[in-house]
């Protein structure tokens, strides 16, 4: 089915559409993925990302991938490098090579002169303070500079010289000439380009003079004949500014900026700043933290790609602003995890269960399915031994109303195994359990016990028969609905101490020692869980909680 044909996913499909019909855009249409390489990408990129090339791709498009690297001291090759991971790993490619906005330097240059020709740009000395003072604010007008009505000739030497390296930073601008009391501040004759001495990671050090974001993007899509420039919300008072750039120059091609509203999480920083300096003061083990909101930080948590596709789309693209809940992207995990992750158990905090009626000795295996509603996955296997651990919470001596797992004379059945009685809890000389010695039913194995009722069933592993681990149990960074709400705080107070739990010494099923590094497992009455494969060597295994069991989003019940 054509775009024509199909109804429209978001407004912006929507507009392309009426455009098509209407004849105003002929021919192909070419989004582009923008981003600064000035730190990693974040969940409220993976939305930019899936609606760029999923713009794109509707339509029989393109869509290019240009950093805006117009910020030097800021920008490395690590961001870009990552960056370049990111969109990948989401399951996009990008058309031809990576392209940069430094690619556009001496056309942005150019385009610059042209302006001082035209009378529509100069030179001027005001130093940031004075230009501050003079921008005036949104209750009353700017004034000129007063080397606003420098000459032609004298504003291409100055801007020459400033290229030329004989002025030091901030000494020198250049900026349009619009109008100082425009009601927009983004027309209060900005500042195209500034002077800065630094070391680019593409172009070395050709340049000292570097352009405003705001001249080079209109221009950069312009060199590669972007049909349409989607960008979020708060750029929608800059497309006056990006439209007279175009307006005033003779560019290629002439594209046209559309906006849409960002994304903003509740629990959730999104700004690269910010995220910036919990790494850098420590707050997390680095960008790709997988308590981060990073596309990484997801990544190393065990969040898939066509999950956070799917959150992208059932957030939609629209105009209103506001709050998305995180409980819908945790939804969106689950609900994929659900349906593909392989299944297994493991025991976070090993209680020693001595099955004194089983034979010493002796073992038998019993097969689980990998998948109880997917038998295509197979089975796995799991010895069943003399010698069990279960996990220390399902168990108490005194059970409260209404327990369901393990106490003292009562019946539990083992996930996939046998029904099991406690008869004897046995304790260290400070008083804490340590072992428990039960009695197995030998005639339960697949079948209901005769003449009684287990208490419900809890999963085990066999002491023999497993291999130890270590478990990050992770939870949300912060704790606070709105962390960067507080005008009086600041946001790293609200930083969840719980939001990282670390279990060493849990037992996994002995399948588990060779991990599958693709998708998490579940781990039954646990939660889904991701082999960390950078935390891990030969003599230890480390997963990773990427979400629990039960969603907190729309009442959605466990799947299991």
């Amino acid at each position: 089915m054509s775009a024509d044909s199909k109804k429209a996913h978001n407004f912006i499909e929507s507009l392309i559409k009426d455009e098509i019909s209407s004849g105003k855009h002929t021919g192909k249409v070419v989004t582009r993925f923008p981003p600064e390489p000035n730190g990693y990408l974040h969940v409220g990129h993976a939305k930019s990302i899936c609606l760029n090339f999923g713009i794109a791709d509707t339509f029989g498009g393109e869509c290019n991938l240009r950093f805006d690297d117009t910020n030097p001291e800021k920008e490395s090759q690590e961001y870009i490098d990552a960056i370049r991971q990111d969109v990948q790993w989401l399951g996009y490619e990008w058309a031809g090579e990576v392209r940069y906005a430094s690619d556009y330097f001496d056309a942005i240059y150019g385009y610059a002169v042209e302006l001082i020709e035209k009378g529509k740009a100069y030179v001027c000395s005001l130093t940031a303070e004075q230009m501050a003072e003079y921008r005036g604010n949104l209750k009353e007008p700017g004034r000129n500079s007063p080397d606003r009505d420098r000459p032609v000739e004298e504003n291409l030497k100055l801007f020459q010289d400033m290229r030329d390296g004989k002025y030091q930073n901030g000494e020198l601008v250049l900026r349009a000439k619009i109008d100082m009391a425009s009601p927009n501040m983004n027309l209060r004759d900005p500042i195209l380009y500034r002077i800065r001495y630094a070391e680019h990671h593409q172009t070395g050090d050709k340049w000292c003079i570097y352009p405003m974001y705001d001249f080079t993007h209109p221009i950069s899509d312009a060199m590669e004949g972007i049909t349409h420039s989607l960008c979020t919300l708060e750029f929608e008072d800059h497309r006056p500014l990006y439209d007279w750039v175009l307006d005033n120059i003779t560019p290629p091609a002439r594209p046209h900026q559309t906006e849409f509203a960002r994304l903003n999480l509740n629990y959730t920083i999104t700004s690269k700043r910010k995220l910036k300096r919990l790494v850098d003061e420590g707050f997390v083990d680095g960008w790709n933290d997988p308590r981060m909101p990073t596309i990484s930080g997801m990544r190393h948590r065990g969040y898939t790609p066509k999950s956070i596709r799917t959150f992208c789309d059932m957030i939609g693209v629209n105009k209103a602003g506001g709050t998305v809940d995180v409980g819908m992207l945790e939804f969106a995990i689950r609900e994929d995890l659900n349906t593909r992750a392989p299944r297994a158990m493991c025991v976070m905090r090993p209680l020693k269960v001595t099955l004194t009626n089983y034979p010493e000795g002796q073992s038998e295996t019993l097969t689980l399915p990998v998948h109880p509603q997917n038998e295509e996955m197979g089975t796995r296997e799991v010895p069943w031994t003399r010698t069990l651990y279960i996990d220390r919470d399902d168990f108490v001596e005194e059970p409260p109303r209404k327990w369901k797992r393990l106490a003292p004379d009562q019946a539990v059945r083992l996930r996939g195994g046998y029904v099991m009685t406690c008869r004897e809890v046995v304790r260290d000389g400070d008083g804490n359990i340590v072992e428990l010695k039960c009695e197995y039913d030998p005639k339960t194995l697949g079948v209901n016990p005769e003449g009684y009722k287990p208490n419900g069933v809890i999963h085990w592993v066999s002491e023999s028969d497993s291999v130890e681990a270590d478990i990050n149990l992770y939870d949300r960074l912060f704790n606070h609905e709105s962390p960067d709400s507080d005008k009086d705080g600041d946001f790293v107070d609200h930083l969840n101490p719980e939001s990282l739990t670390r279990l060493t010494g849990a037992r996994v099923e002995k399948s588990l020692a060779q991990p599958r590094t693709d998708l998490p497992y579940q781990f039954e009455r646990e939660g889904y869980f991701f082999f960390d494969e950078s935390a891990s060597d030969a003599g230890k295994l480390v997963f990773n909680r990427t979400v629990t069991l039960r969603d907190s989003w729309a009442g959605a019940q466990n799947k299991s």
